[in-house]
C-alpha cells in the first residue's frame, strides 16, 4: 500500500526516524540503493546500458549519486552531471568514481553542449536536481538545462526516471514550471507526494512506483499516516467471498431510492449497478411515472411505487420508505431527484423520523442538494453514511466554493468527513474517499471517460450493492469508486476515444473487472 503524504509531514518523519535512530546518511542509502534496483530491472535488457544523472545539491542529487554508483557497480556505464557543484571530497562523488563512473559539471560547459552529446548517447537519464521543497518560480540558469534537457529527450530515445519527483513540480500544490522534463517513470521516495496526483504535475510524472528509505510502524508520525493510494490488491482483498452455497439472501438487498418525472434513468442505471456489483435483491422505490418508464427495462428489480406530485417524490411517500428501511441492508439515496419542494419536505421527513434500524446508507447527486436545506442534516443520518459529491455538490454542502474545494481536495475531504461523521467521496480526477475514523484514500485515476451524465448513479448504485454484501461502508466505498474507474479507463479503451463513453456503457465492463479480480 502506497502512502500519501504533503512535504511537511515527510519532513516531519525523515527528522523524527534520524531522531530515533536510522539517520539521514542511512534513509539516503536506501533511497539511492532501491532506486539503482528498479532501474536495473526496468532497463537492464535494454542494448544500451548508460545512464546519465542530472545531480543537484540537496538530497535528490545524493539519492542519484547512490544509483549511479550501485549501476556502475552493475555493469552499467553510469555518468554523473553536476547541475550544483557539490564538495571534491563528498564520498558519494568518490563511491561512483571507485566503481568506474564518469563525473561532468554544468560549471565546465556553459554552452551545455557536453549535455546534449551525453544525454543523445544514454538509455536512461534520472532526473535528480530538485525535490520536494522546490516551490516556483524556477532559477533562469537551471531552467535552461531543464529545457536542454527536454528538448533532447523529445527527440531521442531516452527513459526518463524522475527522482522522488519531477525536478520543478511543486509537490504539495501540483504546480510546475515550464521547462519540466516529462518521466516516463517516477520513483518517489517512502511515499507518494500528495502534489503528484493534481494537475497538472501528474501527467509529467509517468508510472508512480516507491522506493523503501527503511521507515516502519515503529516510528509514530510514520504510523499514523492513514492516506494511501488504492490498487487492484486491496480491492480484491476486500471484496466479499461468494461461496457456492449461498443464495441471494446471503448478498444482501439495496433500496435504490432514485429518479423522478424528468429523470427517469437515474434509478435504472443505480439499480442495475448495485446488482452488477454482486448485491443479491434490488428493491426500487420510484413515483409511477419512473417506474412505468423503467419496470421493463429491469426485469429482475422489485419495485416500491411511491406517491408523487407532479412526477416528483411527495410528502406523503416517507411513512412508506420508513417501513421498508427495516426490511433492506443498504439504501441508495438521491439520483434523479430532482430538487422539488415536495421532494425536499420528503427528505426531511425521513431525516427527523426515528425508524427502528437504519441500514448503512448512501447519499448522491440531488439528495445531497436536498440535504443541505436542512439544519444539521449530518446528525441526522446513519453514522458513516457514504456521500458522493462532486465538486458543485460539495461547494453546496460545506459552503467552500468550487475553487477552494480543488485547490486542496485532500484536506477538503478529511476536514467534512471530521466535521460531518460521514464519509465523504469527492469525487472528480484522483477521487478522494475520507472516513472520519482517519483513514482516506485517493484513487489514482482521472479519466474524462467518467465526465458523463449517470456515472455517478452507477457509482452511488454499486458502491449500495457492495454495502448490501456485509463490506464495512468505507471499505465499499473505495472498492466502488476503484471497479467504477476502472470501467471507465476500460469502456474509454474498448470504444477507442474517451469522447464516446455513456454512463451505461460502464455496465458491461463491471464483469470484466470483477474477473481480473479473481472475484
Amino acid at each position: 500500500m502506497m502512502k500519501v503524504v504533503r512535504v511537511a509531514e515527510m519532513r516531519a518523519i525523515e527528522q523524527e526516524a534520524d531522531r530515533l535512530g536510522l539517520s539521514y546518511a542511512q534513509m539516503m542509502e536506501n533511497a539511492g540503493t532501491n532506486l539503482g534496483k528498479i532501474v536495473d530491472q526496468e532497463f537492464r535488457h535494454r542494448t544500451n546500458r548508460s545512464v546519465i544523472g542530472l545531480v543537484g545539491s540537496g538530497n535528490n542529487g545524493g539519492d542519484t549519486l547512490v544509483a549511479l554508483a550501485y549501476l556502475a557497480a552493475h555493469e552499467w556505464k553510469a555518468i554523473a552531471y553536476l547541475v550544483k557543484e557539490r564538495a571534491l571530497d563528498d564520498p558519494l562523488i568518490q563511491r561512483l568514481l571507485d566503481q568506474g563512473g564518469i563525473l561532468l559539471s554544468a560549471q565546465e560547459d556553459e554552452s551545455l553542449q557536453k549535455l546534449r552529446l551525453t544525454l543523445k548517447q544514454c538509455e536512461v537519464l534520472l532526473d535528480g536536481v530538485l525535490g520536494t521543497g522546490f516551490q516556483l518560480p524556477l532559477k533562469e540558469a537551471l531552467g535552461k538545462i531543464l529545457k536542454t534537457c527536454r528538448e533532447v529527450c523529445q527527440n531521442s530515445p531516452v527513459h526518463v526516471v524522475a527522482v522522488d519527483c519531477p525536478s520543478g513540480v511543486d509537490c504539495d500544490r501540483g504546480e510546475v514550471a515550464d521547462e519540466v522534463i516529462p518521466a516516463e517513470l517516477t520513483v518517489t521516495m517512502a511515499a507518494i507526494k500528495a502534489g503528484l496526483l493534481k494537475y497538472p504535475a501528474y501527467p509529467l510524472c509517468g508510472r508512480i512506483v516507491v522506493a523503501d528509505i527503511g521507515l516502519s510502524d515503529h516510528f509514530p508520525i510514520w504510523s499514523k499516516v492513514k492516506r494511501w493510494v488504492i490498487d487492484a490488491e486491496w480491492v480484491r482483498e476486500h471484496l466479499p467471498i461468494r461461496s457456492d452455497d449461498s443464495h441471494k439472501g446471503t448478498f444482501g438487498t439495496t433500496f435504490v431510492l432514485a429518479g423522478s418525472e424528468n429523470f427517469t434513468g437515474a434509478a435504472y442505471l443505480a439499480a442495475k449497478a448495485a446488482y452488477l456489483g454482486g448485491c443479491g435483491l434490488v428493491t426500487v422505490g420510484a413515483v409511477r411515472p419512473v417506474y412505468q418508464a423503467l419496470a421493463g427495462q429491469l426485469p429482475e428489480a422489485t419495485w416500491l411505487v411511491l406517491p408523487d406530485e407532479v412526477g416528483f417524490l411527495s410528502q406523503a411517500a416517507a411513512e412508506l420508505l420508513i417501513n421498508r428501511l427495516n426490511t433492506v441492508d443498504a439504501w441508495v439515496l438521491g439520483p434523479g431527484f430532482g430538487l422539488a419542494e415536495s421532494t425536499s419536505q420528503f427528505v426531511r421527513k425521513i431525516l427527523d423520523s426515528k425508524p427502528e434500524r437504519l441500514p448503512p446508507l448512501v447519499v448522491d447527486a440531488d439528495g445531497l442538494k436536498l440535504l443541505a436545506r436542512q439544519e444539521g442534516w449530518y446528525r441526522k443520518l446513519p453514522q458513516r453514511s457514504v456521500l458522493t459529491p462532486h465538486p458543485g455538490e460539495m461547494s453546496v454542502l460545506s459552503g467552500l466554493s468550487v475553487a477552494e474545494i480543488q485547490a486542496d481536495r485532500i484536506q477538503v475531504a478529511e476536514r467534512f468527513a471530521n466535521q460531518w461523521g460521514q464519509i465523504v467521496v469527492l469525487k472528480g480526477a484522483f477521487t478522494v474517499i475520507a472516513d472520519p475514523n482517519g483513514q482516506t484514500a485517493i484513487n489514482p485515476v482521472a479519466t474524462s471517460a467518467l465526465a458523463r451524465a449517470g456515472s455517478g448513479d452507477v457509482l452511488a448504485g454499486l458502491i449500495g450493492g457492495l454495502l448490501a454484501q456485509g463490506m464495512d461502508n468505507f471499505d465499499a466505498a473505495v472498492a466502488g469508486v476503484w471497479i467504477h474507474s476502472q470501467c471507465g479507463l476500460m469502456a474509454a479503451e474498448s470504444l477507442g476515444t474517451t469522447r464516446c463513453v455513456l454512463a451505461s456503457d460502464l455496465f458491461d465492463q463491471i464483469s470484466k473487472v470483477f474477473r481480473d479480480l479473481g472475484r
